[in-house]
């Protein structure tokens, strides 16, 4: 609101103090003073003509005449200023106030016009006098003569004119009101015959800039009152859903209550619509991942204690047996609760560091082609076992996404390993890729990693894809895979704003002839 009013205080006080308004009506009234003098000079210089005889006999003109005295009256009446003239020596001959027979000044003050005013047209009035009065008058313009001051010395501007000038002054008065007079010469058959001056009060143009400037605080007052109510409404509008949002922040960083809801603004059509709608989803994201962090944290302590109890069992049983074949089966399974153990934390301390590395992570544009025989590739050349191969499927060479390619070559070689684990000897193992677009028109690629093993029980298909879940093959040691792959492998793809499911592959009369993974990731359609 400060910030607000602070321009439209600045604008206003501009306006009122250069007073640019005032300037050009001074400028305008010694234009038409001068104009006004020129007319009066000429006729009374035509008026001394008359001076002359018809013989054509020249004496010496003079303006000291009661003819000259009489227009020069006449025309002060007209143009409605005090006129005064001076002879060739500076001598005051003749003065417009001033009756021919009493010589006694005309002292006259015009009425005021009815005051037709308003009381909110009084109000501003009685406020710009006030505002007024606080203010100084201040000298900039020499002070005029007392009223007794009629010569030459009290005027310079009349020895201008005796000299041929034009000149004008603009003088104040004590009480702060501007005089305006101009000087110009009276000529006749190109002789100086004297100085005219002419001097006009500037109350008119006082009354100019004081009912400008009125209008200007009253507009003043109506912008200012416009200005609060936008900036109230704008403090409701803006302000407040800030704040409210920041308050609900503050709750969510304090801890406040279990999950802290944010002030919902998402049907304003704005920006802080939209800035509503993002906090409330990185308020639930946060929350997710705080739900995800402690449960994951109880599965590490539910997985680690079981082979932390299977090893302390066998450390005791150990103390106590005697038996060596006892002894040794005991020493094995302490070996393996230990490799266990090592499994376990190696996988947990990466899961753990998963989610910080893909969010400093930055995509770059990736073959997925090179991306997956380099892959494939390992498998092929002695990586693997060698009673089970390794193929790709590849509809187009042209193939490029968005993404971290370590990542997703991690998410690949668990499938593949994954893959291998399930397939008898002599199979294969196929990864097939494969273009498609959807409905709203969005490219996608889909990688197909498929095996021809036993598959997987239809109601654990969602299930595969949790945290230390395993559903392994009879023949595999127990122990050997934590059951974090598959959920890396989806916290991954979904990191890359794609999907990662697990269907079975079915013969045609029903049968389960092996399992498939399917990943689908957004297809890069910029090259850029």
């Amino acid at each position: 609101m400060a910030i607000n009013l602070f321009a439209v205080f600045f604008l206003a006080g501009g306006i009122l103090y250069l007073d640019q308004f005032r300037t050009g009506l001074i400028d305008a009234r010694i234009q038409a003073l001068t104009t006004n003098g020129r007319m009066i000079a000429g006729a009374l210089g035509e008026a001394s003509l008359n001076e002359v005889s018809f013989a054509g006999k020249v004496n010496r003109l003079t303006l000291d005449t009661r003819n000259i005295r009489s227009v020069l009256r006449r025309l002060a009446v007209v143009t409605d200023t005090t006129a005064r003239l001076y002879d060739r020596d500076g001598e005051l001959i003749a003065d417009s106030r001033v009756l021919a027979a009493s010589g006694r000044e005309i002292i006259f003050e015009p009425l005021p016009p009815p005051n037709q005013s308003g009381q909110v047209q009084k109000f501003y009035e009685n406020l710009y006098g006030y505002l007024a009065d606080l203010i100084p008058v201040a000298q900039d313009y020499p002070l005029f003569p007392p009223k007794t001051a009629v010569t030459i010395e009290d005027f310079t501007e009349v020895a201008e004119a005796l000299g041929g000038d034009t000149a004008n002054v603009i003088r104040q008065t004590k009480e702060g009101r501007l005089m305006i007079t101009v000087a110009l010469p009276v000529q006749g058959f190109k002789h100086i015959l004297g100085g005219l001056i002419l001097i006009e009060d500037g109350a008119a143009i006082d009354d100019a800039v004081k009912s400008a400037q009125v209008t200007t605080l009253i507009v003043f007052s109506i912008t200012v009152v416009i200005t609060l109510l936008l900036s109230l409404y704008l403090a409701r509008t803006i302000a407040t859903p800030i704040h409210l949002m920041a308050e609900a922040a503050d709750k969510v960083r304090l801890g406040l209550g279990r999950r802290v809801e944010m002030p919902d603004f998402s049907d304003r059509q704005d920006e802080i619509g939209d800035l509503s709608t993002s906090f409330g989803k990185m308020t639930v994201a946060l929350y997710d991942r705080m739900d995800a962090i402690e449960s994951f944290a109880a599965d590490v302590s539910h997985e680690l204690k079981n082979p932390l109890t299977s090893l302390g069992t066998a450390i005791e049983t150990f103390e106590r047996v005697k038996d060596d074949e006892t002894r040794k089966k005991l020493q094995d399974v302490i070996s393996s609760d230990v490799k266990r153990l090592d499994r376990l934390i190696t996988d947990i301390s990466a899961a753990s560091r998963l989610d910080a590395e893909l969010s400093r992570s930055e995509g770059e544009i990736i073959s997925l082609v090179e991306l997956i025989e380099g892959v494939v590739g390992l498998y092929q050349n002695g990586f693997g076992p060698s009673d089970v191969a390794v193929e790709v499927e590849i509809s187009s060479q042209d193939i490029i996404i968005n993404g971290v390619p370590g990542r997703l070559g991690q998410v690949l070689r668990n499938l593949i390993e994954n893959a291998i684990s399930f397939s008898p000897k002599n199979t294969r193992v196929l990864v097939r890729v494969s273009e498609d677009r959807d409905t709203s028109g969005i490219d996608w690629v889909q990688m197909d990693v498929e095996d021809q093993g036993c598959g997987m029980p239809e109601n654990k298909l969602e299930a595969i894809f949790n945290r230390f879940y395993t559903e392994r093959p009879k023949a595999e040691d127990f122990g050997r895979h934590s059951g974090l792959g598959l959920s890396i492998s989806r916290l991954i793809i979904d990191a890359h704003d794609g999907s990662i499911k697990a269907s079975n592959r079915l013969s045609p009369d029903g049968s389960i002839i092996g399992a498939r993974f399917s990943i689908r990731l957004p297809k890069n359609t910029n090259r850029d």
